[in-house]
């Protein structure tokens, strides 16, 4: 696949909210990551509001098992109040992704370098990321490095068909959508043997609007085009 690259990530705990386990307080995890959990996991090995970021499939690699703890969330009005947090446990997945022009961007359409914004994505993705790593929430760190999709074995490898329900797929910002306003998205996903191959989001058919939302401005000023950040690059492997 063009512009793409695979990865592993691993960690010993996630949490992928399920939104409707917020309404009491409590939190819990959704059996496996979003497409936008994802996204943001490759958004963190490598972002430039120059490109888009897709999430083509991901493979889970160790048995689904969970592990509730009684946690203590931050109240900044005083309290202390103690809530049920419902985590994965012991995780890895194998993730495919690749990226593409943001159409909706043409004020940045003297950064499109596809090359080199592909080498720097890899190079990103060899050094573990660009920014810190995390599986749905801050609390559960996690690590990335290169791997082969479908390498290695899964546990779910001849499991067959697992049909998840109705999950979050991802929210739709304006800057990628071209609309002045933040939207989610909502599917239903089948896993099968282990992987999950995800609709892009375009395809997606359950859209519910969220709020009015406009647009970041970026421009010459605020972004650092790729052409400086592939000389900083390669003057720091001089060094």
């Amino acid at each position: 696949m063009r512009n793409s690259i695979e990865f592993t990530v691993t960690g010993h705990y996630a949490l992928f909210t399920d939104p409707l386990s917020k309404i009491g307080g409590e939190k819990l995890s959704y059996q496996v990551p979003t497409y936008q959990a994802l996204k943001g996991i490759a958004e963190s090995i490598y972002w430039k509001p120059t490109i888009i970021l897709y999430i083509d499939a991901v493979r889970v690699m160790n048995p689904i098992r969970m592990e509730s703890k009684g946690v203590r969330p931050l109240e900044y009005g005083g309290g202390n109040t103690l809530a049920n947090y419902t985590y994965l446990r012991d995780v890895a997945y194998q993730v495919r992704a690749y990226f593409e022009f943001n159409e909706h961007r043409p004020d940045l359409a003297h950064d499109r370098n596809e090359n080199k914004h592909h080498n720097v994505l890899k190079r990103s993705l060899k050094a573990g990321g660009r920014r810190d790593i995390f599986l749905g929430t801050r609390e559960c760190q996690a690590y990335v490095e290169p791997c082969v999709f479908g390498e290695g074995t899964s546990f779910y490898d001849g499991y067959g068909d697992i049909h998840l329900g109705t999950m979050i797929h991802g929210l739709n910002y304006p800057d990628e959508t071209g609309r002045d306003q933040l939207e989610v998205r909502l599917w239903n996903p089948v896993m099968s043997n282990g992987i999950i191959e995800f609709d892009r989001p375009e395809k997606c058919q359950k859209v519910r609007t969220i709020s009015e939302m406009k647009p970041k401005t970026f421009n010459r000023e605020n972004v650092l085009s790729i052409d400086e950040l592939y000389a900083q690059l390669e003057e720091g492997d001089k060094g």
